[in-house]
């Protein structure tokens, strides 16, 4: 019987094998790499807003309390969107013929809401709770970053999955107490491991590492 591969064939197989392999698990390491780049998470990318909303100047320079405006976050799943009321109980006296704020002005004789850019979206099939977690110790600039020095909002942390689990796995390393919530400078404390998992015991917190936990 005539020999069907040539000799080469015993050298080009393994290669070419082991070039399959790499071509496809280099495209698999590039695909986890793209998932988790600013590309795609958009980490410090600020949004364009239909009205110029300076973080740094409200939360910041003037010391707003970011529940001012987020009013629903401790007793709610969403943090809310600040209804144009709440704009106006200062911008009817302040600020009142500027021409950047013409749309809140707009608004609200109108009653129609501005439609603001979601910064912070999560997909739909992701569960998430602002007020379990704002009770249970974990502070808005945990997740948010330093807003108060954001002159526009943009993402500080990716919110992909692995980065959810690296604090359900350890709580402790991130929890502060609830007077701290709101404090944006807050800073670990030395001995934050052990604060960490006295506060984990005080505040009955659980480390829900199951599926259905977030997907609901």
């Amino acid at each position: 019987m005539p020999q069907i591969f040539s000799r080469s064939a015993n050298t080009v197989a393994p290669l070419s094998i082991a070039l399959a392999i790499l071509l496809v698990g280099g495209g698999i390491l590039s695909i986890m790499g793209l998932d988790r780049s600013e590309y795609i998470t958009e980490i410090g990318v600020a949004k364009v807003q239909p009205v110029q909303f300076s973080h740094r100047h409200h939360a910041g320079q003037l010391g707003i309390h970011c529940a001012y405006c987020h009013s629903s976050v401790e007793v709610s799943s969403f943090a809310g969107i600040p209804p144009t009321h709440t704009c106006m109980s200062c911008h009817s006296q302040i600020w009142i013929n500027s021409p950047t704020l013409e749309p809140v002005r707009e608004s609200y004789r109108s009653g129609q809401s501005i439609e603001w850019v979601r910064v912070h979206d999560l997909p739909d099939f992701v569960y998430f709770n602002h007020s379990i977690h704002i009770n249970k110790g974990i502070g808005c600039a945990s997740c948010h970053g330093r807003v108060d020095q954001m002159p526009q909002i943009y993402k500080a942390q990716s919110l992909q999955m692995q980065w959810c689990l690296d604090c359900h796995r350890q709580p402790e390393r991130h929890i502060r107490p609830r007077e701290k919530i709101y404090d944006m400078a807050y800073q670990p404390a030395e001995d934050q491991m052990e604060l960490g998992r006295r506060l984990v015991s005080e505040y009955k917190v659980q480390k829900l590492l199951d599926c259905y936990t977030c997907h609901r």
